[in-house]
């Protein structure tokens, strides 16, 4: 039962990875979960309190991520437009960049970075904002998602070393 724990965990920590850039998949709370399933092993390797404080970091951070771009589109000058406009750049480009990025190779990843970007951007347009607001508040957007995937990918990363450290003894 252990070794399929593990294998499951590691499933987890791979799809927490991944959910650090895309945003239908919560990273961090999956890679949580992979520690959760480590501790229902035989080797109950964590303290509740480590488990305690890696939950309020994962909670933090994950609420947190929807926060920051709109907090990086208001300090920029960005209105409700931008960052509804960002939202939906982001969405978009994540359902329909990837599929135009099998056949247009590196598309999908620059679809998936530009989204926030352009989302913003023509949503302050909309507003009526002139075009360098737009790009002002449409790099608050982005510079905010870019932070966001950065703490979220951060946390997976510290989150999978404390696994596999508890797992394979690895040390790094």
């Amino acid at each position: 039962m252990d070794i399929l724990l593990i294998i499951i965990g590691i499933v987890l920590l791979i799809g927490g990875i991944i959910g650090c850039v895309a945003p239908v998949i919560p990273g961090p709370p999956i890679s949580y979960i992979a520690l959760i399933l480590l501790q229902l092993t035989s080797y109950k390797p964590f303290t509740t309190s480590f488990l305690v404080i890696w939950l309020i970091i994962v909670l933090f951070i994950t609420i947190a991520d929807y926060f920051i771009p709109i907090w990086g589109t208001k300090k920029m000058g960005g209105t409700k437009f931008g960052t509804w406009g960002s939202t939906i750049g982001l969405i978009v480009s994540v359902i329909v960049l990837p599929f135009l990025g099998i056949t247009l190779g590196p598309f999908g990843l620059i679809g998936i970075i530009a989204g926030p970007f352009a989302g913003a951007f023509i949503g302050e347009k909309i507003y009526g904002q002139s075009s360098e607001k737009a790009f002002k508040a449409a790099m608050g957007s982005f510079l905010g998602f870019l932070v966001g995937t950065i703490l979220k990918f951060a946390i997976c990363i510290i989150i999978a070393i404390q696994f596999l450290v508890k797992v394979f003894g690895i040390v790094f």
